[in-house]
Order: C-alpha cells, then sequence, then structure tokens
C-alpha cells in the first residue's frame, strides 16, 4: 500500500497543479474575450469618430491614401488608425490574461509591445499632419514662382513638398526610436552625399547648365530690376 501511495505521489502533484491552475485559466479566457469585444467596439468608435470629422479628407489631400493604394491595401488611413487602437486594447488584454497566469516573461515581452503602439500612433499623425503641411507648402512654392515669372515652378514645387516629406518622415522615425539613431544617421548620410554629389556637378561638369537654368527661372531683365 506504501509502494502506491509513493507511486502515485507525482501524479497527486500534478493534479494540484491543474486544479490551481484551471481557474486562473478560466479568467485568462474571460479576460480574452472582454478585451476582444472591447477591442472591437473601440475600433469601431474610432473609425466612425475619425469619419465624422473627416479625417479621410486630411489623409487623402496628403496623399497617404493614395500611397496606400499603391501599395496594394484596400483600406484608407482611417482603417488604419482603427486597426492600431484595436491593436492597442488586445494587447493590454493579452498582457493582463498572461499576468494572470504568472507568465511574466510573455507580460514583458508584450508590455514593450505596449510602449511601442502609442509611439506609431503618434508617428503617423506627425507624418499625416506633416505630409498635408508639405502639399500645402508645395503648392504656395508652385503659386509664387508662377506669380513670380519663374521657370519650372511645378519642379521647384515639387522640390519643396518631397524635400518636407522626407523631414517628416525623419522626425516620426525618430519619435518611434528604432536603430538607436541608425536609420536618421544614414539618412543624413545620404542627403549630404547627395547635395555635395549635386554641388560638384553644378560646379565642375554642369556649370553651363547651371547658367540656363537660372536664366531661365530669373531672366537677365528680371535679374537687373531685382538688383536694383
Amino acid at each position: 500500500m506504501d509502494q502506491i501511495d509513493v507511486m502515485l505521489e507525482p501524479l497527486r502533484g500534478i493534479l494540484l497543479q491543474i486544479g490551481a491552475f484551471m481557474p486562473r485559466l478560466g479568467v485568462a479566457l474571460v479576460v480574452l474575450l472582454l478585451g476582444w469585444l472591447l477591442a472591437k467596439a473601440a475600433r469601431f468608435s474610432v473609425v466612425k469618430a475619425l469619419r465624422a470629422l473627416n479625417f479621410g479628407v486630411l489623409t487623402e489631400r496628403a496623399g497617404i491614401d493614395t500611397f496606400l493604394q499603391q501599395g496594394g491595401s484596400q483600406r484608407d488611413t482611417t482603417h488604419v488608425f482603427g486597426w492600431i487602437i484595436y491593436l492597442l486594447v488586445m494587447l493590454a488584454t493579452l498582457l493582463v490574461a498572461f499576468n494572470s497566469l504568472g507568465l511574466t516573461q510573455v507580460s514583458d515581452l508584450l508590455g514593450r509591445l505596449l510602449v511601442f503602439v502609442p509611439r506609431l500612433l503618434v508617428a503617423l499623425l506627425v507624418v499625416v499632419f506633416g505630409a498635408y503641411f508639405a502639399r500645402f507648402v508645395g503648392n504656395a512654392v508652385q503659386g509664387w514662382c508662377r506669380a513670380s515669372g519663374i521657370g519650372d515652378a511645378a519642379l521647384l514645387g515639387g522640390v519643396a513638398r518631397y524635400a518636407l516629406t522626407a523631414f517628416v518622415v525623419l522626425l516620426a522615425v525618430d519619435h518611434l526610436d528604432i536603430g538607436g539613431g541608425l536609420i536618421q544617421q544614414t539618412f543624413l548620410i545620404l542627403l549630404a552625399g547627395i547635395v555635395l554629389a549635386a554641388a560638384l556637378a553644378f560646379g565642375l561638369g554642369a556649370r553651363d547648365r547651371a547658367a540656363a537654368l537660372l536664366e531661365r527661372w530669373f531672366p537677365r531683365d528680371e535679374r537687373n530690376e531685382r538688383l536694383r
């Protein structure tokens, strides 16, 4: 009899552990179900609120929706924000569920992701408003060049727009803090290389072309009037 008790002792321990784990598993499943419903409700509410605020008009004029469609996406930026809110709520739900199960390592990983998602949301807002402002500045530069009689107004307006857009994207990436500044440094190096190459090209091999462009943008009579 004693031998049988000794043999059954590990099985009893396993059953006790299972019995202690089942209530926590039930709580975790209930939390997941409630969190999933809350995440769907939050996504629906955010999309409806952004639609009511005409946020889609802003993203369309900024060119973000067009960029997504060219990438093969059937959703617009409003749905992207809705999915980010859904992801944020689900990560919080999973964090609570795994904490109730005592899985601390998984909880730590989810906690890091939970901190990253709001940064992603802010970075997307920076890109949306920054792209809209860049388009406004580009149109303003183009209109001013045309009013001043400067040639290649569309080209100069596009340069201003895309330069500001690149700066805004750099700000968004800097807010995400990805790669410890490696992306920002790489971008600055590439930008410096482009500027240096353009300066060398115009200074050494394209002086005639630069003079022609200046003559086209600022005719000689107009430049004399400006100097006066």
